[in-house]
């Protein structure tokens, strides 16, 4: 298991990083921070709570820090959280800022939910020896960008892999994450342009991304399944009738072009299945 530790620490106001460093031993998954309440530590079987109350300061320093003081990097926030160096995801709540009837960011920052990234080498086990086109389901949490990663690795062993990193969670800059044998990636890209970017320069064998959430992210996989290249994906549902419910999926689930689905349980185990309807 590796994890970017430091960074992680160096985003956490002074006085909860030796609380966080006693547990960096302990499967340490969340810290969630809200507002006028007693921080929490979030591990693999229990929750730890401190005997201090979360201040406006104490948040303000995590987004700060996390996006690096830069302007264009906290103005993602727009979209409920921040990817931080080392690929630990930072979800938002507060009062939302409208600018033409979209969210352009919060202010009045009130909860703030720190996901820890963490890599496992080995982790897909005979799934990376699986060809054509994979799907892994699974809830928020359950692990899917851990298992895509793996998988990318060793896909990359034996062909080109294009990876669209949108939100430098799968290969983040910082993170000393091995990202293969012949892995190439694009981040801070939306999906769409990045599939279409590494469709025309890299020839890839196999593309790569997390997180399918849009129509135009389904579009540009099916344009990139249509000219011949192998994909592996991640997508927010709990099995394969959930997949099916939701119409945002209907035209990836008709096209045929996933021949199987890995579908993540809680625990974090997973099991395979042919994608048949």
């Amino acid at each position: 298991m590796k994890c970017a530790w430091k960074e992680l620490i160096h985003i956490l106001p002074h006085t909860y990083r030796l609380a966080a460093e006693r547990l960096a031993g302990e499967c340490l998954q969340e810290i969630r921070l809200r507002l006028q309440q007693s921080p929490e530590m979030i591990l693999k079987n229990k929750k730890i709570t401190w005997d201090r109350l979360v201040t406006e300061e104490d948040l303000q320093f995590v987004i700060n820090t996390a996006s690096r003081y830069s302007p264009w990097l906290a103005a993602s926030s727009a979209s409920g959280y921040i990817t931080a160096p080392g690929g630990h995801r930072i979800g938002i709540c507060g009062e939302a800022v409208m600018k033409e009837g979209n969210v352009s960011g919060f202010r009045c920052i009130r909860s703030l939910n720190i996901r820890i990234s963490r890599d496992f080498p080995g982790l897909c086990g005979n799934l990376g020896e699986r060809d054509g086109s994979i799907l892994i389901l699974g809830k928020p949490g359950s692990g899917k960008t851990t298992l895509l990663r793996d998988m990318i690795r060793q896909r990359s062993l034996r062909e080109n892999v294009s990876v669209v990193d949108e939100r430098g969670e799968i290969f983040p800059i910082y993170g000393g994450f091995h990202e293969g044998k012949a892995t190439d990636i694009i981040s801070g890209c939306p999906k769409p342009q990045g599939i279409e970017a590494v469709l025309r320069t890299m020839s890839p064998d196999t593309i790569a991304v997390d997180e399918i959430t849009a129509e135009s992210d389904c579009q540009a996989l099916l344009h990139a399944g249509w000219c011949g290249v192998k994909l592996l994906a991640t997508a927010h549902a709990s099995d394969k009738q959930d997949l099916l419910s939701r119409p945002i999926y209907a035209p990836l689930v008709q096209s045929g072009l996933f021949s199987w689905l890995v579908i993540l349980q809680p625990d974090k185990s997973w099991h395979l299945e042919r994608m048949e309807l």
